[in-house]
């Protein structure tokens, strides 16, 4: 794996050679015909760095989505006459970034603890998790990649390096900031807490109807009495 391309930024059209405005059918011919030219198979030009660029720059422009937020950052179709500072947003935002740094780490340490053997996430399975914006998510890479505390393998998923993780273990992140970044479908029986069934109290037991009152052999005499005195 070639440590330039998980560290600098990426011009995904340059790496493919095409034009911003290339549709989809010229994005994947232009995929297919670098990684026939630098897949191992092919002994007289394989590359593998070259072949780990190609796999991102496909993985990045397949994707509508993907496509759309690295546009937005290339500048690709914007006026560069009108660029405008980002004002009281920039503010806002600027510490939200280093927790959502934190919080990719987080989850990409929770990869490699519970899938060992398969300790990575692709960009769009990272996106399905985070609860941010796709570049929100291209800016805290790009800065995790230059620190290398994040590296692409040579499937372009993602995966957290040992700096990585002692960068986690010197900040010990807590769970009151890492997990509003994270969707509540994505953490580990949140779906199960929200389907069980509310407990439905039982209705309040009646309280049982009071005795008449009985009757004393005294009241009964001063009945008698009273009727005798009538009679």
């Amino acid at each position: 794996m070639s440590s330039s391309s998980a560290g600098k930024f990426q011009d995904h059209y340059f790496v493919l050679g095409i034009d911003p405005k290339a549709d989809s059918e010229m994005v994947r011919r232009a995929f297919d015909e670098l990684k026939a030219r630098y897949e191992p198979s092919n002994t007289a030009t394989a590359d593998p760095a070259r072949l780990e660029a190609a796999c991102l720059a496909y993985e990045v422009l397949s994707d509508i989505t993907l496509r759309r937020a690295f546009d937005r950052l290339k500048g690709v179709n914007q006026n560069e006459g009108v660029a405008k500072f980002s004002g009281p947003e920039f503010f806002e935002l600027f510490g939200r970034d280093t927790v959502l740094r934190v919080t990719i780490l987080c989850v990409l340490y929770d990869r490699r603890r519970t899938h060992p053997y398969t300790p990575t996430l692709s960009m769009r399975a990272l996106e399905n998790i985070l609860a941010v914006t796709s570049e929100e998510l291209f800016v805290a890479l790009w800065y995790l990649k230059q620190r290398n505390l994040v590296v692409n393998d040579d499937k372009s998923s993602l995966q957290i390096t040992v700096d990585g993780l002692d960068f986690l273990e010197i900040k010990r992140p807590s769970a009151e900031s890492v997990l509003p970044l994270i969707k509540p479908s994505s953490i580990e029986g949140a779906a199960v807490a929200e389907t069980e069934p509310e407990q439905v109290a039982p209705p309040p037991t009646p309280a049982p109807a009071p005795a008449p009152p009985v009757k004393t052999h005294e009241s009964v005499l001063s009945v008698l009495n009273r009727a005798l005195s009538r009679a």
